[in-house]
């Protein structure tokens, strides 16, 4: 096991539409993972990602990793560099964003063998049925997804207009429980891939 003091977590807010709520949640979150003390965050905003809705072809060779437009450069650096990655959800009828799942389907090396945790949201659920669902997408990528996440069922009581949380409940305890797992896998991973 590895003496790592801090692992390098990448959170990524994964909804782009006008009006989105992400930000305020990878915020708040964020502000969790600095407290835990254990993470280098480094935090992705899809919505400054040129992510083409059109894979590209397969090439004859199936390279697992594509040729990738040079604007999506920077992403891919930052997800290779991860020791640990947070997706941080809306739900949107019954699933994810698709901006989400353009992030992921133009990645594969950059997500083996790494912990991937979940803070979800949505106005009923919580964000499960957006979370359950990348689970399955990222198993087949050989990422592995911790068993705890965070949820935020009817986010907009949570938390202020300018993103301070106001709500009792036990939302930073379960970022702690879910920190504290993706730690122990971060390092057990790292350890692993460097062999």
């Amino acid at each position: 096991m590895t003496t790592q003091t801090h692992l390098n977590l990448a959170v990524i807010t994964g909804s782009v539409r006008e009006g989105r709520f992400g930000p305020v949640v990878t915020d708040w979150f964020t502000r969790q993972a600095g407290e835990h003390g254990r993470f280098t965050v480094d935090v992705i905003d899809l919505a400054d990602v040129p992510l083409p809705l059109e894979l590209p072809p397969v090439p004859p060779s199936m390279e697992p990793d594509p040729q990738r437009p040079a604007g999506m450069a920077a992403l891919t650096d930052r997800l290779a560099a991860a020791d640990a990655v947070v997706l941080v959800t809306p739900e949107y009828n019954r699933s994810f964003p698709a901006s989400l799942k353009q992030a992921v389907d133009w990645h594969f090396t950059q997500w083996q063998r790494k912990p991937v945790a979940f803070v979800g949201y949505s106005g009923g659920t919580g964000g499960v049925l957006a979370i359950e669902q990348l689970r399955q997408v990222l198993g087949e990528l050989q990422a592995h997804t911790v068993r705890e996440y965070v949820s935020f069922p009817r986010y907009y009581e949570h938390f202020t207009a300018d993103g301070a949380w106001q709500a009792p409940g036990h939302a930073a305890a379960d970022a702690k429980v879910m920190l504290d797992e993706l730690t122990w896998w971060a390092q057990a991973l790292a350890a692993a891939r460097r062999g």
